[in-house]
């Protein structure tokens, strides 16, 4: 059939109300080739392996839906194979309403949350209680470090699952996760004061000769070392028109009190005018210009620019666009995926980092582009698959790609392999500084 949690959940009535109210056809893709979405891939089996709660629905004897939260140590539900994962059920307040409605029927529904990347997992399954006697499955699903009584076990079988839709689910930031962040800005916070004391250095209130002035008036911590800065004009004026995939010349001081200027990508939207945006990754090893703006760059502070530049530029008369993104290469990848938006052009972005909580912009993506968007993390293990990405892509499809040296070298050589006009392929890397 295709999807198969569309197969479970979009019953006929829910069909005919969607063709009602018009979402239909956004849906009728998920009918069609062969069943996928009910075998627990990697990205699947790390994010529920990267939980410490979930809610979890069953039905009563009365048909009544009751819904439940559980929580635990992290991890706590198991992910035993692809079909199948299992939770040890902790003594909580006895009511025993979803052990009740299991034993009559095994329909399960969980949601797993990720309040923090705005991300959500659907699953659905068949679930049954642990007998006594199944003592390896018992202890697969115990946690020693964790004290709370075990009363009981439960084993589901995947039917389906489905990536939720990432709107309106509110950012909430676990204790561990925000002293994640706040532990870099302490650590730098801590050395900038004690250069400050040492040299008492006096920052400056303008930068660079250049014929557009450009004032900071905000800044953002987008990841524990990237930084994003909104440039607008110092006199109040609209910005000069740029296109998707501009770069824009800055000046800064090094260390070593050398001016120099560095190139960075402008990310923000090109259809309006009021301001640029610019990420900057902080570079420990580098030659010095992103520590440089990293200490800088404050709220106020005029940076008199070059007009900007555009050396990576996006076709808007192509039908369809493929945007792969490495780190920080996501800054033009970004603008470009709204500059095609704009257009209705169809588009599909895959950005890959370390992990989501190192790459920039990810719920400004998610809430933008939902289904359009792929997220990569590699400590979870997932991988870009630029043989399936280019495959799949539309016959017609552009591809732009941005990131480090490796990721555009393999793209070109796969396209090469797959016969693919390498014309159709269009890059830009970054310098690590």
């Amino acid at each position: 059939m295709g999807h198969k949690f569309a197969e479970i959940a979009f019953t006929k009535t829910v069909r005919e109300q969607q063709q009602v109210l018009g979402s239909r056809s956004g849906y009728a893709a998920m009918d069609e080739g062969a069943d996928y979405n009910h075998i627990l891939r990697n990205s699947e089996a790390a994010f529920i392996s990267a939980r410490n709660s979930f809610y979890m629905a069953s039905v009563s004897e009365t048909d009544w839906p009751y819904i439940q939260h559980r929580g635990g140590p992290v991890g706590f539900m198991r992910v035993l194979d692809e079909k199948t994962i299992g939770f040890a059920d902790f003594s909580g307040n006895r009511q025993y309403v979803s052990t009740g409605n299991f034993k009559n029927n095994d329909k399960v529904a969980l949601f797993f949350m990720d309040y923090a990347n705005k991300t959500r997992l659907k699953l659905l399954g068949r679930v049954r209680q642990l007998e006594e006697s199944e003592t390896e499955l018992l202890a697969a699903l115990e946690d020693d470090s964790y004290r709370a009584r075990v009363e009981r076990g439960f084993i589901i079988t995947v039917e389906a699952f489905d990536w939720n839709c990432p709107k309106f689910i509110p950012a909430l930031y676990s204790e561990a996760q925000v002293e994640q962040v706040m532990g870099s800005l302490q650590v730098e916070n801590a050395a900038l004061k004690k250069a400050q004391q040492s040299s008492a250095p006096i920052l400056p209130s303008e930068l660079g000769d250049g014929p557009l002035p450009l004032v900071i008036s905000a800044i953002a911590q987008q990841a524990p070392n990237i930084r994003s800065y909104q440039l607008r004009h110092k006199d109040g004026l609209e910005l000069p028109q740029v296109l998707a995939g501009s770069h824009i010349r800055v000046p800064l001081v090094l260390a070593n009190g050398q001016r120099s200027v560095r190139d960075y990508t402008i990310s923000s939207n090109p259809e309006q005018r009021h301001y640029y945006e610019i990420a900057v990754q902080r570079e420990a090893h580098g030659e010095g210009g992103s520590q440089a703006v990293h200490q800088l760059y404050n709220l106020g502070l005029v940076i008199n620019c070059s007009n900007p530049l555009n050396e990576f530029q996006l076709d808007t008369t192509a039908p369809a666009a493929v945007l792969i993104a490495g780190g920080i290469g996501i800054t033009p990848i970004k603008a470009m995926a709204s500059a095609l938006a704009a257009k209705s052009i169809g588009l599909h972005v895959h950005y890959a980092g370390r992990n989501l909580q190192s790459m920039a912009f990810v719920e400004k993506l998610q809430y933008q582009f939902g289904d359009q968007l792929s997220l990569y993390s590699s400590e979870a293990g997932e991988r870009l698959n630029i043989v399936n990405i280019l495959r799949s892509a539309p016959v017609e499809a552009i591809f732009y790609v941005c990131g480090p040296q490796r990721l555009i070298d393999a793209v070109a050589q796969i396209a090469d392999e797959l016969s693919i006009d390498l014309k159709r392929i269009r890059y830009e890397r970054f310098n690590r500084d």
